[in-house]
């Protein structure tokens, strides 16, 4: 078989491209958050959802679909003022269980918030799903994770099945 046709079959078939992926994020204000407590990040608007296997804040990998997959993302833990924040952590939790973690510490001197990015690639089965955590200590205050009315992704999460 020609290259062009196999290369126009492969197109039109939708085989060329990370399928599935998706991008959300947190446009809503401040998800407020008990101190020192692991807590599920909501992200409620969509940039796009190509298997529409987004739902809930949290990715299902969908049917015939099992592969490796590469998440990214990031979450804006606030400490509620200036010289708040003790420690913040971002959790990737795949099927309710801790798979990843990204943690930073300022006990000694506490800051007013950390925008804290990450990344990772799983292999993954029909049915499992990934969700975000955060994890916010302050020295005293309201802790919460921060989305930006004006869309500037500063909590976020994508991912996409790698082609192998």
């Amino acid at each position: 078989m020609a290259i062009t046709k196999l290369i126009a079959d492969s197109i039109t078939s939708g085989a060329i491209g990370n399928t599935p992926a998706f991008f959300a994020y947190k446009v809503s204000g401040n998800q407020v958050v008990s101190d020192a407590t692991g807590t599920k990040v909501t992200f409620d608007t969509e940039a796009y959802d190509t298997a529409n296997a987004f739902s809930s804040s949290k990715f299902t990998v969908p049917s015939g679909q099992a592969g490796k997959y590469y998440f990214y993302g990031a979450v804006n833990l606030d400490g509620g003022t200036y010289d708040k924040l003790n420690v913040g952590i971002v959790y990737l939790y795949k099927n309710g269980s801790i798979v990843s973690n990204w943690r930073t510490s300022y006990q000694s001197n506490p800051i007013y918030y950390n925008e804290k990015h990450f990344t990772d690639t799983l292999d993954l089965a029909v049915g499992d799903y990934i969700e975000v955590y955060g994890y916010v200590d302050v020295v005293s205050g309201t802790p919460s994770i921060n989305g930006n009315s004006d869309s500037r992704h500063q909590t976020q999460f994508g991912g996409f099945k790698i082609i192998e």
